[in-house]
């Protein structure tokens, strides 16, 4: 039991507060140069991503249920985000070589009116500091990183939408 302890600690303090810590780390540093393809083909660079506005970048997998409540929430509020702040989100993929048709089979089933990215062998994953989905950064209109935010609880759109219009107000 002694030795039990100390791991319950370990896993609480870095799953409640390596949130915060990694947020603080991100804070104010550009997204780095990936190439990477959206489901019709066309190559995207992640540091460039063409949009005048904040934008949301979100890990996500076919596999991962929270991933996918996350990203249904967003797109129920999303053509009102949009008007209000002039906001995109990005979905990214990490699906793998194997599984990335069915990124295709779902993001079309869902109508999402989001732009959705393949990052199958996880470069831009890497570059970024992902270690698990979903994983949520949110960029201001010069690709600085201002906000991060990783796992899936309902509400924590609400969350991410206020900081949103905090960078809107700029």
């Amino acid at each position: 039991m002694k030795r039990l302890l100390p791991l319950v600690f370990i896993f609480f303090h870095f799953h409640f507060l390596g949130q915060q810590a990694f947020s603080d780390t991100t804070s104010g540093k550009k997204v780095p140069s990936v190439s990477l393809k959206d489901l019709n083909g066309k190559t995207y660079n992640t540091s460039n991503l063409g949009f005048s506005g904040p934008v949301v970048i979100s890990f996500w997998a076919t596999w991962c249920a929270p991933c996918k409540k996350e990203l249904m929430a967003i797109h129920e509020v999303y053509e009102a985000w949009q008007a209000e702040t002039g906001m995109n989100l990005v979905a990214v993929s990490i699906d793998d070589e194997k599984t990335k048709r069915d990124v295709i089979t779902y993001a079309n089933g869902k109508a999402w009116d989001y732009t959705v990215l393949l990052d199958p062998n996880g470069d831009f994953k890497r570059s970024m500091g992902v270690n698990n989905v979903p994983h949520t950064f949110l960029l201001d209109k010069h690709g600085n990183i201002v906000y991060t935010h990783n796992n899936y609880a309902p509400g924590d759109e609400d969350i991410l939408f206020s900081e949103i219009k905090k960078l809107s107000i700029e």
